[in-house]
């Protein structure tokens, strides 16, 4: 009970009718369907990034930072509003943002301290536990929804800490991301933004002029495009009403969104991850669907007594926005003096099914996966999924579209995600970053993999639900031995 009325506290404040028609007429901004949703007691979703920082932050520094970044973007100065009237329709209305409300430095004991700088390990336990009890101290909503949370305590593999906290109403992971990174700047050269890889674009080479071979290129392509479509929209409906993955030790009980979850995470290799995608042929996020497939066979496999079933039906639900993500650039120019960059939650969901099996050759986790992700490409499944949510909120209402979406989700295994990073180091509030480690909590999974790249690491960060997954850093092991045996492999191959 504890737990329900925690979360419902983070409702907005209600605001009289006549300040509300003044907000709506010259500052408020309605909030998109999908930020409606995640106020949503049962999808009240937040992201949390860990930060290792190279170096200790002080107060007025991060403020400082802070003051001319992150606390001049729209979202992120802005208060959810919602009128008397009974319409709940709640809106964006601009505040002034006072970074003493935002900006946590807790007391950390000087034994914890001491004991995290002889033992590392320490300060890593300290950080998980300190990140997870966060769910107990919900974001004030008379304030923005965000803060950040600053550690002072060695890590295993950094000198201190950042938590940072997002209400996912203020955007999807992928913009919310680019705009972190909007506020860093490269350490070799703190006037430039940090550059990402570029992204890989099919070429048009092979059906360039016009021609009846072309002609029926672009027919069949058309075709395999919506029969893909039909077939992964009658599983995706078929998901909210009866279809449901295999009951797994991983897939989470009734109420697991009320519930808090633990963040823990590994360090991989990217070059490894790289050397993977270049002998197979395919994309990185090909191999990080492969890396896991093959690490949840081999963390299930333990629960069957070493004999995994054949069929098993493990599936994750993918979060796609389905609008461009502003550029950093764009972003950056936002946060200096505005913008007519797009944000917002525009998204639709994808369900895509992990290949958990027994393999002699480690790289068929990679074909397998390779194949799953292929016809996925090849589909318009999130511009439907995303038509659809608009359609059913409007004929039947938020509180349907809520339902079914909830449905949706508890029937399937897993989160997964993949974020690209900077290719060079880069500083925050004039401190150099040593790794980011993003999740969330409060969606009713009991399992979330996140991959998110930075230099040449890929770091992996799970959050788990302990009643369901108690032993999350031995998945982390499954993980780091399923992509050693997979690159072990490809010397063979």
């Amino acid at each position: 009970m504890r737990n329900r009325l925690a979360v419902k506290m983070l409702r907005p404040p209600p605001i009289s009718p006549m300040t509300a028609a003044a907000t709506a007429e010259e500052e408020g901004e309605p909030l998109s369907p999908a930020a409606r949703l995640f106020r949503q007691p049962q999808f009240n979703c937040h992201i949390v990034t860990i930060l290792g920082f190279g170096k200790f932050i002080s107060a007025d520094e991060m403020k400082s930072g802070l003051e001319a970044t992150l606390a001049r973007h729209p979202r992120f100065s802005s208060v959810q509003v919602t009128d008397l009237s009974g319409s709940d329709k709640p809106r964006w209305v601009p505040t002034k943002v006072n970074l003493d409300n935002h900006v946590i430095y807790p007391d950390i004991s000087d034994a914890t301290t001491a004991a995290a700088a002889d033992d590392p390990v320490v300060g890593d336990r300290f950080v998980e536990d300190y990140t997870s009890g966060l769910y107990h101290s919900p974001l004030d909503p008379s304030h923005p929804l965000w803060d950040l949370h600053f550690l002072p305590i060695r890590t295993s593999e950094a000198t201190c800490v950042g938590v940072f906290r997002i209400h996912h109403s203020l955007g999807d992971g992928i913009s919310l991301m680019s705009l972190f990174l909007a506020c860093t700047r490269r350490t070799s050269d703190y006037e430039s933004l940090p550059s990402l890889p570029a992204a890989r674009r099919r070429s048009a080479a092979a059906v360039s002029g016009f021609g009846p071979w072309v002609l029926l290129f672009w027919i069949w392509t058309f075709l395999v495009y919506a029969w893909n479509t039909l077939v992964h929209a009658f599983l995706f409906v078929a998901s909210a009403f009866f279809l449901k993955d295999t009951r797994t030790r991983i897939m989470g009980s009734e109420g697991v969104e009320f519930r808090p979850k633990r963040f823990v995470h590994r360090t991989l290799s990217l070059d490894d991850i790289k050397d993977i995608k270049n002998a197979m042929g395919c994309t990185i996020n090909d191999v990080l669907v492969g890396v896991t497939s093959a690490a949840l066979s081999r963390y299930l496999s333990r629960s069957y007594d070493g004999c995994l079933p054949k069929n098993l039906r493990i599936r994750t639900s993918l979060l796609v926005n389905i609008r461009p993500t502003p550029g950093i650039n764009a972003l950056a120019e936002m946060m200096r003096k505005g913008s007519g960059a797009k944000w917002g939650n525009q998204m639709g969901y994808m369900l895509l099914r992990f290949p958990v099996m027994e393999c002699e050759d480690p790289l068929d986790y990679i074909r397998k996966g390779m194949a799953v992700v292929e016809k996925k490409k090849k589909s318009w499944e999130a511009i439907f999924t995303y038509i659809s949510s608009l359609v059913i909120v409007k004929t039947l209402g938020f509180k349907v579209g809520t339902i079914l979406c909830h449905r949706i989700v508890s029937n399937t295994s897993l989160s997964f995600s993949n974020i690209v990073g900077p290719m060079e180091e880069v500083g925050f509030c004039g401190s150099p970053l040593v790794y980011i480690a993003p999740s969330v909590y409060g969606h009713p999974q009991a399992l979330t993999i996140h991959f998110q790249s930075y230099l040449n690491k890929m770091k992996v960060v799970l959050a788990v639900d302990e009643l369901v997954i108690p032993d999350p850093h031995k998945l982390l092991d499954d993980i780091s031995h399923s992509l050693q045996i997979i690159k072990d492999a490809i010397t063979r191959f």
